[in-house]
């Protein structure tokens, strides 16, 4: 059994921040994810696609966030246990005991909820024959863009995501964008974008239909949409893209006592614990009245959550809140003179 002073549950941005948090009040954290690398859901969904929302930053990739934050916490030396899926969560005492799908142990006074959404996988199409060109033909990510090159690419979806995909693959590939409503939920400035690439020929906007068929032997050649009016038309396509959101599975979390709310847990915004003393919760897993979905907001939650955590490892310590520029003990810690 490895003890440590914090178990964090998730490697997403918001779980490496936190170890940050710890580390500069001198805490020493393990990181557990059931993906196979730290990023989260910016490396598993969008590696490529522009992030615009961080402070100081005007734009990086969900890739180049999660290189700095690991960058940021090497000092720390933590250790992050990937494609481990945290199973079972029960209380001993004044500590928190966690077991692994790999039945690893690991005991702390305090355990951060940093996992995103939960587990999550995309929402696939459900035709026959989708499930064999997986990965060749079809896609539900895209994790190097330099691979939809000079492509014929429907794309398939109404958000964010399928609008910038839109854009983006524009520049360099052909772009059939297919949603089943007239209405996309995606950002304004993207969709009026996209009308001028519509006008000038480079994008064709397909609504309302969905998609009907594939024509495919060893590869995809075309697919075939349905117009809700009952219209067919076939399209030369050898490569689909499909955002029809998430599958969002809580797993084991929903099991451990917490209070949730839908798909997220309860917080209270002065520290954000749960009704759990000892368990916190950040990042888009947690709720509380007034809680935005960014980033950034999750940084925030971690910083706060992190004072707790020190007065629950430290009980005999006073908590010293001091600023990085001026703080010796923590320049110390980072290895600065």
């Amino acid at each position: 059994m490895k003890k440590t002073d914090v178990i964090i549950i998730g490697a997403g941005p918001v779980g490496l921040f936190a170890v940050h948090q710890l580390g500069i009040k001198g805490l020493k954290a393990v990181v557990i994810d059931n993906l196979d690398k730290a990023g989260g859901q910016c490396i598993e969904l969008y590696p490529d696609k522009p992030i615009y929302d961080i402070p100081a930053v005007p734009e990086c990739t969900g890739e180049q966030l999660t290189t700095r934050l690991l960058e940021q916490i090497k000092p720390f030396k933590t250790d992050l246990f990937l494609n481990e899926r945290v199973d079972e969560v029960y209380q001993e005492k004044d500590n928190w005991i966690v077991k692994t799908s790999s039945k690893k142990e690991f005991v702390a006074s305090s355990i951060i909820i940093a996992g995103g959404v939960g587990s999550f996988e995309p929402r696939k199409l459900s035709l026959k024959q989708a499930e064999s060109l997986e990965g060749k033909s079809i896609f539900y990510s895209v994790k190097n863009k330099e691979k939809f090159k000079n492509k014929n690419i429907s794309i398939f979806g109404g958000g964010d995501s399928a609008l910038d995909w839109a854009l983006e693959l524009s520049k360099f590939s052909k772009i059939t964008l297919i949603h089943r409503r007239n209405e996309f939920r995606g950002a304004q400035h993207t969709l009026s974008e996209i009308k001028k690439l519509e006008k000038k020929g480079k994008i064709s906007i397909k609504t309302p239909c969905q998609i009907e068929s594939l024509d495919s032997e060893k590869k995809l050649k075309s697919i075939t949409i349905k117009f809700d009016n009952g219209k067919l038309e076939k399209i030369p396509t050898d490569t689909i893209l499909g955002f029809f959101g998430l599958i969002m599975k809580l797993g084991p979390i929903a099991e451990w006592g917490l209070n949730m709310d839908k798909k997220t847990i309860q917080v209270n915004s002065e520290n954000f614990e749960t009704n759990k003393k000892g368990i916190f919760a950040a990042g888009d897993i947690c709720s509380y009245p007034g809680k935005l979905k960014l980033i950034l907001s999750g940084f925030h939650e971690v910083a706060l959550a992190s004072v707790e955590c020190f007065k629950r490892a430290r009980p005999n310590e006073k908590y010293k809140f001091e600023f990085t520029t001026s703080s010796k003990t923590i320049q110390g810690r980072l290895g600065k003179k």
